[in-house]
């Protein structure tokens, strides 16, 4: 399992690179992804590819999904999900607005109603090249309910964490938690400060989160293996103390390169990653948590 998933994150720190600079992916750089399901119960699942896991709700309802990973996946996508339910999505739901998320948007929009927090819809637009199906029709401002397969999936909008625009999906009935990209399990989060991403804002939502929780509950990581809401307070508890270590840096008055020299905590430096480094890390918090920034 661990080594399963580094190989997955080795992929997406690949993908994700392209995918944040904006440049498109050849078909064939997806030739060799599986789309692994785990079920979770009677009528939910968990997607694993490259990138953004999915979520899945089938049912007598039909079919729902929280993010479509990349473009060219969506033909897997598309056949693992008749493995499960025959027909196609009703509704799409986008955690947020990067392409290893939304990136099967063309593909299920055409026959699939997408939401999103109204700030992914402004991000998606922005991009000329964004064809018209791939843009979130239903947004919201704040929460927005979707009654379906004997459940309630509800949708929340906390303000700016990984971006200005994520949701986390929570099932009412079934006690399962998407929580899109709040939630890198066991890894340093990407936080996009340039698309209105906040570090003490993603740690405050990832708070807020985990007291909706109890102890029972199944937790979809954004990347990752399923986790509990034990791991998921463990990521949250490595927020709080990277948040406290950066700022007590930046109140002695070290500088950069002096707190790269340093390096992360001890007990957090095993949680780099080829994406986000713990010197990546180390950039976000000191951008970010500057006095000017401070709440």
């Amino acid at each position: 399992m661990k080594q399963r998933f580094q190989t997955q994150l080795i992929r997406l720190s690949t993908l994700a690179i392209l995918t944040f600079s904006g440049n498109l992916m050849a078909d064939d750089s997806m030739s060799d992804v599986k789309i692994t399901s785990k079920k979770l119960n009677d009528n939910t699942y968990m997607f694993m590819g490259a990138g953004g896991n999915i979520g899945v709700s089938a049912g007598s309802d039909g079919m729902l999904i929280i993010d479509d990973q990349f473009a060219p996946l969506a033909g897997k996508i598309s056949a693992s999900l008749n493995d499960i339910q025959a027909g196609i999505p009703k509704y799409i739901v986008n955690t947020h607005y990067h392409g290893d998320h939304t990136g099967g948007n063309a593909h299920f929009g055409t026959t699939g109603t997408i939401l999103a927090h109204h700030n992914v819809l402004k991000r998606l637009s922005e991009d000329s090249k964004t064809p018209q199906s791939a843009l979130p029709v239903i947004t919201y401002a704040e929460n927005i309910s979707i009654h379906f397969n004997q459940d309630t999936l509800e949708i929340i909008h906390l303000g700016p964490g990984h971006t200005d625009g994520d949701s986390v999906v929570i099932w009412q009935k079934a006690n399962i938690v998407h929580m899109g990209d709040l939630y890198f399990k066991d890894r340093f989060p990407y936080i996009d400060l340039n698309g209105g991403g906040s570090v003490v804002g993603y740690r405050d939502n990832v708070s807020a989160i985990l007291d909706k929780l109890d102890n029972k509950v199944q937790v979809i990581p954004g990347h990752g293996e399923l986790a509990t809401r034990n791991e998921l307070l463990k990521f949250k508890h490595m927020l709080d103390d990277s948040i406290n270590w950066m700022r007590g840096e930046i109140e002695m008055g070290h500088d950069l390169a002096k707190i790269k020299q340093q390096g992360v905590p001890q007990e957090y430096k095993g949680w780099g990653w080829q994406f986000i480094s713990a010197e990546k890390w180390i950039d976000t918090l000191y951008q970010d948590l500057q006095p000017k920034n401070l709440p």
